[in-house]
């Protein structure tokens, strides 16, 4: 396919329609928290724009984040890599190998200087000069540094790239850091999560390459869209946790019931993600919803936050169930996060819009 043609012409090419384009943009505008001004605007930079070219680092991953990329459903992997990037290196996915893969690497990066992005997965080994993991005889560190001296931003997919993940945890033998520490000359955008939810993955990277920029961040470095609220904000057990109703064990009579898991150790109220919203597998369900508390994966050191069935922290006094207005919300330690996450949750509601198609085909006779 070449790599000169717009996208607006390729997926003609393939059928799709221009309502159907519209849609679509309106769904991403929507999924990135923008308003419906903005979607005509995503729509007609997508239909000009040229394939992103895209160079993936695999350092020390598990290949969970591909794995994750490979469950998308909009945009699916194959209207990804062949639409809308152009993936010139993945050690997974792509078909070279040997040197064949690194004259790729190589060639991309020529070829796209100053344009290319370059996505990481893994956490890189620094201790000992970082002979812990290497690619074609070059250590993670020196891969990393040749490659993003180019690139026009950096995106570190999951918890490992983000923030050190489970190589960094305690005691951390390799001496495992995060792309942010090691990259402070480009711009890095954080997507963590063990693995990452893949339409967040996806988004982020169409909304580089629509507006050329990066998306609002929060001050772990990632976009609000999704970070922005924590799940105990969205989670549908919150009304049991603010009526003092929890699960004790995974097999009483609160588990059936579906009562709140943070007494089992649920990381929710401490953990900002888009889990309770976008879910997992085409929107089919996500770890609380299918019975299981979250375990914070995408904030930092959640490996060392202690137990993963271990409560964030026991009240002092019995939590007895609300009797009116007086009656405590979710114990003595639930009151201020709930009184706060109440406030946040208003706002985020009250900042976002909702895009539809007929916003976007106002005025628009074609």
């Amino acid at each position: 396919m070449k790599t000169d043609l717009r996208l607006g012409d390729m997926l003609q090419a393939r059928g799709v329609s221009r309502r159907a384009f519209l849609k679509y943009s309106s769904y991403l505008a929507s999924l990135l928290a923008l308003p419906p001004s903005a979607a005509p605007v995503m729509a007609a930079a997508l239909a000009n724009a040229k394939r992103q070219s895209v160079i993936w680092l695999s350092f020390q991953e598990c290949t969970g984040c591909t794995e994750s990329l490979t469950r998308s459903h909009s945009p699916n992997l194959e209207d990804l890599i062949f639409d809308f990037i152009s993936l010139d290196y993945h050690h997974t996915l792509q078909a070279a190998a040997g040197d064949a893969a690194e004259h790729a690497r190589e060639a991309a990066m020529a070829a796209n200087k100053g344009k290319y992005i370059v996505v990481v997965d893994g956490s890189v080994p620094v201790k000992d000069g970082g002979i812990y993991s290497a690619i074609a005889g070059i250590s993670n560190l020196d891969m990393l540094q040749e490659t993003v001296k180019d690139a026009m931003a950096v995106v570190a997919v999951g918890t490992c790239a983000a923030y050190g993940g489970l190589p960094g945890a305690n005691p951390n033998p390799t001496g495992a850091v995060a792309i942010s520490t090691l990259v402070t000359d480009k711009p890095v955008i954080n997507i963590p999560g063990c693995p990452p939810i893949p339409e967040a993955m996806a988004a982020t990277l169409a909304h580089v390459i629509t507006f050329g920029k990066l998306p609002e961040l929060d001050n772990l470095g990632r976009p609000k869209a999704f970070f922005g609220v924590s799940i105990h904000d969205r989670c549908y057990r919150r009304p049991f946790y603010d009526k003092g109703e929890f699960a004790e064990s995974f097999d009483d009579e609160g588990a059936k019931q579906g009562w709140c898991l943070y007494k089992l150790g649920c990381k929710g109220p401490v953990t900002n993600n888009a889990c309770a919203t976008l879910k997992w597998n085409s929107g089919t369900s996500f770890p609380i919803q299918s019975g299981h508390p979250c375990l914070g994966c995408s904030e930092p050191k959640f490996w060392d936050m202690g137990g993963f069935y271990k409560a964030l922290s026991e009240p002092m006094v019995d939590i007895p169930k609300m009797v009116g207005a007086a009656a405590l919300a979710g114990g003595v330690a639930g009151v201020a996060t709930g009184l706060l996450n109440r406030s946040k949750k208003a706002k985020a509601v009250k900042s976002h819009q909702k895009v539809t198609v007929d916003d976007l085909t106002k005025g628009d006779a074609s």
